[in-house]
């Protein structure tokens, strides 16, 4: 585990403190509210610091929640290593969904072509496996600055009764109260870091020495240039004639699939850099990845589906 000091002011240091107790009161708030709840975990910087502060609501028991991971078959191996180790160091239950088990019962169509990805995809394993296991509420790590359509979140997001969302069907919450009640076959989305942003990541990670996968920090890696980023060579990629394999040293702000995820030239190989290099950055975390950029309401079109 990475054990790095960096200088804080004393304010930044009572900010984050105040971000982590509004955090541990939504993570108590649904714990207290539901029947059922679980934290998404993708294995990426978010979801890593959400389990984290479910380690902090409830120590010293144990983390009360199951994770959860919607596993595309074209995830970082790096990403699943970390998954496993995590799991096993705290002990809790580990909840798949796989998007190849979806494709080979017929519940959805592998897409074709260079720009083929299994994004998509995971919103049918995803209902499927909230379904199964009887979830009646998801943490996940969404943050509002990430993107526009995750601007519009409530800490409480309600899903309908098959699994969508409506940004014009949320519950108010006024004073911080949050009303988790629904009907039959509905459940809803919980994110206990909504009001983080990038910076308030990386600087909460520094503070609480919290692990995290190297794809974070920068190392030579293939890559191929596409649409403006370096996309890692895989055997899940297809390459265009004019395309060529290259090393670079780069890293990942963001961790989705293998396919989509771009990284960026860097030298950062320590949380300290990594949190110089983002201050000055112009362009959300989110630029690099792919599916993105596929519309103008990818996300959001993705979210009224049921996607994260």
């Amino acid at each position: 585990m990475l054990k790095l000091k960096i200088r804080m002011s004393k304010y930044y240091l009572n900010y984050l403190d105040e971000l982590e107790s509004e955090a541990i009161y939504v993570l108590r708030e649904v714990w207290a509210q539901f029947e059922n709840p679980v934290i998404l975990f993708s294995g990426g910087k978010d979801s890593i610091v959400v389990t984290h502060l479910a380690k902090k609501a409830f120590y010293p028991a144990k983390i009360p929640f199951a994770l959860m991971h919607v596993d595309t078959g074209h995830n970082f191996p790096e990403t699943i290593k970390f998954r496993d180790d995590l799991i096993e160091s705290l002990g809790v239950q580990l909840i798949v969904g796989s998007v190849q088990e979806s494709i080979d019962q017929g519940r959805v169509a592998e897409e074709k072509g260079k720009s083929a990805t299994r994004n998509a995809l995971q919103i049918t394993t995803l209902l499927d496996a909230i379904e199964t296991n009887k979830v009646d509420c998801a943490i996940g790590g969404g943050r509002r600055d990430e993107e526009k359509a995750r601007a519009k979140e409530r800490f409480f997001s309600h899903r309908d009764d098959f699994g969508q969302w409506d940004p014009k069907n949320q519950r108010p919450e006024l004073w911080n109260l949050f009303n988790g009640k629904q009907f039959e076959g509905e459940h809803f989305r919980a994110f206990p870091i909504s009001n983080w942003t990038e910076m308030d990541i990386w600087n909460y990670i520094n503070r609480e020495n919290i692990e995290i996968p190297s794809l974070y920090f920068a190392h030579e890696r293939e890559v191929v240039r596409r649409s403006g980023s370096w996309i890692p060579y895989s055997e899940f990629l297809q390459l265009e004639e004019n395309e060529e394999v290259l090393t670079k040293k780069i890293r990942f702000r963001t961790l989705g699939d293998i396919t989509i995820t771009g990284g960026i030239e860097s030298d950062a190989d320590t949380v300290e850099k990594i949190a110089q290099e983002v201050s000055a950055m112009r362009q959300t975390e989110r630029g690099n990845r792919s599916d993105d950029k596929r519309s103008e309401t990818a996300m959001e079109d993705r979210k009224r589906q049921g996607y994260f």
